[in-house]
């Protein structure tokens, strides 16, 4: 019950729940990159850009060097488009996305930005600071 008060005062006096009296909990970039790529996923119609995928062929989902090397070590999966810096007590983030023709870019990303802050916040007591969405193309739908 202490650590739980501990915690509400450090909140209200600016502080954060990762900084108390018993020792800090730090958070690494990875791990609110994967938090963010999932945000992402979670909003309807947009997903994280693959980087250097810019002129695909529709249908190859083969991994690039980089891709094949990061799931081989283990590093950076599920976090491709996705750039964060995180201090002691904030995070920044910045996404590069896709979106669906037809859809409200000013929609998806407004609601994408209020749900990576919801779920960073939430999930690791850092207050996101800023969260910059570019929109690198648009998906077509493919004609069948």
């Amino acid at each position: 019950m202490a650590e739980t008060a501990e915690r509400a005062r450090s909140a209200q006096d600016g502080g954060s729940p990762l900084v108390t009296g018993r020792g800090k909990t730090t958070i690494k970039s990875a791990v609110v990159s994967s938090i963010v790529s999932e945000a992402v996923a979670e909003v309807s119609g947009a997903e994280p850009e693959i980087a250097g995928r810019g002129a695909s062929i529709p249908g190859d989902n083969s991994p690039t060097v980089g891709e094949f090397f990061s799931r081989v070590t283990g590093s950076s999966r599920g976090t491709r488009g996705i750039s964060v810096e995180v201090g002691e007590r904030e995070a920044a983030v910045d996404a590069t996305v896709t979106v669906p023709y037809g859809r409200s870019i000013p929609e998806v990303t407004g609601t994408m930005r209020d749900v990576i802050v919801q779920r960073v916040e939430n999930m690791t007591g850092l207050r996101v600071t800023e969260v910059n969405i570019t929109v690198k193309d648009v998906i077509v739908p493919q004609q069948q």
